[in-house]
């Protein structure tokens, strides 16, 4: 079963973004699913079915767009080189 979510949009903003509602709506619903991914509250394969888009279009875009796949910490750098 699908939701349609609705949301109050001033004229001024699609104006102001040079769009019509339905490309700004996609905008909204693709920046929505980067940020819930980039929090994890959904995961990349339930991102990329919403977006009907395939996993690694998703990731590149979500990568594209700024989100960090990895955290690249002092820890995560050691345990990738005690390996060596």
């Amino acid at each position: 079963m699908q939701h349609k979510i609705q949301i109050d949009c001033p004229p001024e903003i699609l104006l102001g973004l040079h769009m019509n509602a339905e490309t700004f709506a996609r905008l909204v619903k693709k920046q929505t699913a980067f940020s819930l991914f980039k929090d994890g509250c959904i995961s990349s394969s339930m991102a990329a079915h919403w977006l009907n888009m395939p996993r690694v279009v998703f990731l590149l875009q979500a990568m594209e767009s700024g989100v960090e796949l990895l955290d690249d910490s002092e820890d995560d750098f050691r345990r990738e080189t005690s390996l060596l």
